[in-house]
């Protein structure tokens, strides 16, 4: 027997505008929230952890009272599927993404950014639906 990835929880100050940011990039939506906890998840899935086989994981915000102070051992890629790798991270800092810096040479294929609460994600280049 195996296990599946069904969820990622992220400790943050503020579940609902994270959550809010991460849809608008996933094109996920809430699932259950509260003031303390803030679940996404896809659409496309609606029995998300009780379908058989993969599903696309759920996100999990959690409001914790400390901030984020180095650089994130884990972190998400996303991978553009409608759009240039360039086109992607325009409409990502529109979001409220910024550039962020982990010590890139400049010869990555990736481009890394961080969310309004500064965890770092990377956009990737190839398009795969």
């Amino acid at each position: 027997m195996t296990s599946k990835f069904t969820e990622l929880a992220i400790d943050c100050a503020d579940p609902r505008g994270l959550a809010r940011f991460w849809c608008a990039v996933l094109g996920y939506e809430v699932l259950d929230e509260d003031d303390e906890l803030v679940t996404i998840g896809s659409p496309l899935v609606p029995e998300g952890r009780n379908r058989l086989g993969p599903v696309p994981p759920t996100l999990t915000f959690a409001r914790v009272p400390e901030g984020k102070t180095v650089k994130n051992r884990l972190h998400i890629d996303v991978n553009p599927t409608d759009r240039e790798q360039d086109d992607e991270v325009r409409r990502l800092l529109d979001l409220g993404a910024r550039h962020a810096d982990v010590g890139q040479t400049g010869e990555e294929s990736w481009v890394c950014l961080a969310d309004p609460e500064g965890n770092e994600f990377c956009v990737l280049a190839g398009r795969h639906p």
